[in-house]
């Protein structure tokens, strides 16, 4: 009889060390599916992600990647969560992965033009969203909605020299004793 309750409280205790320490939830936000059963890493990291928690979302991310193996769709999930906790170095370098495995890969592509456009690189980053925007077809709003921000941005930035032509010539004058102004020949 004894042997038999030793052997109760050891399986208790071991069943104990199973359940997360705040109990068993029925909305499974870890992936715990009441079944038994795993719920795909991609799908709770993309709940995660829309419902803000951008590290828990790497986190299955990463376990996604280890039960499906390293892909494009993988790789460009876990740039976007590097991107959302501002983690601009490694988003890129793992976008850019990711495009190596797939360079059609869609979300891969405009993600890694939003990186660059936060890196101030807005010529690289419009022609990722032009590939985006026609491997796409033009049907996702924020693909073209960046595009569109990124031809503006790289179009302010260029130089343009008839707009030189109208602020005319400038000729360097000395004052006085060192100081030069700039003046305008309009």
């Amino acid at each position: 009889m004894r042997q038999a309750a030793v052997a109760i409280f050891c399986s208790a205790l071991f069943l104990a060390g199973c359940v997360p320490a705040g109990g068993v939830s029925r909305n499974q936000p870890y992936g715990v599916d009441a079944r038994g059963e795993a719920v795909d890493g991609l799908i709770v990291g993309h709940r995660l992600m829309e419902s803000g928690e951008h590290e828990l979302a790497l986190k299955a991310y990463l376990r996604a990647a280890g039960e499906r193996g390293v892909n494009a769709d993988v790789l460009s999930a876990i740039g976007s969560a590097n991107l959302a906790l501002g983690r601009l170095g490694q988003a890129e370098q793992i976008l850019r992965r990711a495009l190596e495995l797939d360079p059609n890969f869609v979300p891969a592509l405009n993600n890694l033009g939003v990186v660059l456009m936060e890196k101030g690189q807005s010529g690289e980053a419009k022609v990722l969203f032009q590939q985006a925007f026609a491997l796409d077809s033009g049907e996702t709003d924020s693909i073209r909605e960046n595009l569109m921000l990124a031809i503006a941005r790289s179009e302010s930035s260029v130089y343009d020299p008839a707009q030189e032509e109208k602020n005319g010539e400038f000729r360097l004058v000395r004052q006085e004793k060192g100081k030069y102004v700039l003046l305008s020949d309009l």
